[in-house]
């Protein structure tokens, strides 16, 4: 599996949020220069993010998007999911239920791969924003 640019730009863009006042709304602009990545873009991921309940618009002079709880509230998994990347590791659709081979059954490797996809969702729930800022979960 290999996390798309949404879900990673989606992190980044955040990361950074929580590092600044929480109050401050922070422009899409100032996003896009600091993380070199195009507004329209950041456009579609903030629609999602705020969409998916983890940022809130402010219209107006000096509006922007402002994290919608405290930093250590947001995990990496929400942020991923939110901007529809999937941690499946398995090719089984969920709802062809038992299985996505031909006859239904599930592939010998199934429970392999589902059990990989566990333990990524796993970690990345593990992880909130304000402790990537403070470096408080190592990256191993």
């Amino acid at each position: 599996m290999i996390l798309g640019t949404k879900a990673r730009y989606a992190v980044m863009a955040l990361v950074e949020m929580a590092g600044r006042e929480a109050d401050r709304a922070v422009s899409l602009a100032e996003l896009s220069k600091s993380q070199e990545i195009t507004v329209p873009y950041l456009e579609q991921i903030f629609r999602k993010l705020k969409k998916g309940g983890l940022v809130i618009s402010v219209r107006g002079p000096g509006g922007g998007y402002v994290l919608s709880r405290p930093s250590g509230n947001i995990f990496i998994s929400e942020i991923v999911e939110a901007v529809d990347e999937c941690l499946q590791m398995t090719r089984c659709d969920k709802q062809k239920i038992p299985g996505c081979m031909i006859n239904r059954s599930r592939c010998m490797t199934h429970d392999l791969w589902e059990g990989l996809g566990k333990q990524i969702h796993d970690y990345l729930a593990g992880i909130s924003l304000a402790d990537i800022r403070s470096k408080k979960k190592q990256c191993v």
